[in-house]
């Protein structure tokens, strides 16, 4: 028994590493021209692109095979008054050129990428601006997941709006809104509220998409299932595309005995490691901890600790 068969990933950031990715304000933005926009736009999304192609590179290095890309890697991309495309970029053929340099290095050294876009997309929601706005914002990571090659955009369904039912039927449906590129790669994740392991498995079953386990949240809204029944579940999702499953792990800020379990700590306890995990087939799995590399390097210290006293 041992972890070998476990893809840890880092999510987005780094605590200790001096890799940093740039954004800026739309007020920043809005006092500036058209042209001027553009430009300092330009500047931060070619450091971005930089500063992954690094990231990666650090991951391969690292035993780090996993990396979920931050959403605004091109920022105020979908913003309503500063949206920009692609062709607006002066510095445009130079990030094409390192996102192509990220993909075939990750494709080279089998790093997965993802994306998990935030809070505010809700694809679900009643309210036709929202839903469009959600819209937009997955497209925009689609298209930077095609340039990029992540195979994964993970998202939650959304809220409940007073009958969940209708809520899980109008995601569904809304699904149609998107083009092929984007719902290929998407996933949907179990929620620590609205949506469990069962919900999201009435959902796969309609779409084929996959589920995204996490057992953080399953903790805080469990729905029956053991940990070893919805990992199956999970499994068997990702089965049906011949792609590799994918788990989310974290623990509770201030442990479980307090009010709110839902903030994650920076690292992971042991105990909140489910033994389950020894006994699966290869999956991927994004370490939530903010204390982010240096998290990972002490799961993986402890794993090998805890497998070397049981032997």
């Amino acid at each position: 028994m041992d972890i070998s068969h476990i893809r840890f990933g880092l999510c987005c950031i780094f605590r200790e590493q001096n890799i940093k990715f740039r954004s800026l304000t739309a007020k920043s933005l809005l006092s500036l021209s058209k042209k001027e926009q553009f430009k300092k736009l330009s500047k931060i999304c070619l450091h971005n692109c930089n500063s992954l192609l690094e990231a990666v590179k650090y991951c391969n290095g690292h035993g780090i095979k996993s990396f979920r890309i931050l959403s605004p890697l091109f920022p105020r991309y979908t913003h309503p008054e500063i949206g920009y495309y692609l062709e607006n970029l002066p510095d445009l053929d130079k990030i094409i050129k390192i996102m192509s340099s990220v993909k075939e290095f990750s494709k080279r050294n089998d790093i997965r990428l993802s994306f998990h876009p935030d809070q505010f997309v809700v694809i679900n929601s009643p309210d036709k601006t929202v839903q469009k706005k959600s819209i937009e914002e997955l497209e925009y990571q689609g298209m930077l997941a095609e340039l990029l090659g992540a195979d994964v955009i993970n998202i939650h369904v959304g809220g409940k709006y007073g009958n969940k039912e209708k809520s899980l039927e109008q995601f569904v449906k809304a699904l149609e809104l998107l083009s092929e590129k984007t719902r290929q790669r998407l996933s949907v994740e179990n929620d620590d509220i609205n949506y469990t392991i069962l919900d999201l498995q009435t959902i796969s079953k309609k779409t084929h998409l996959p589920i995204v386990y996490d057992v953080h949240h399953h903790r805080c809204n469990p729905d029956g299932l053991s940990i070893d029944q919805a990992t199956a579940i999970c499994i068997q999702t990702w089965k049906r595309l011949k792609k590799e499953p994918y788990f989310h792990i974290s623990s509770p800020k201030n442990g479980w005995n307090n009010e709110d379990p839902k903030n994650h700590n920076d690292y992971i306890s042991i105990t909140d490691f489910p033994r389950e995990w020894f006994y699966v087939g290869p999956f991927t799995l994004d370490i939530e901890a903010k204390a982010k590399e240096l998290a990972i390097q002490k799961l993986i210290f402890d794993l090998h600790s805890f497998l070397g006293k049981r032997e």
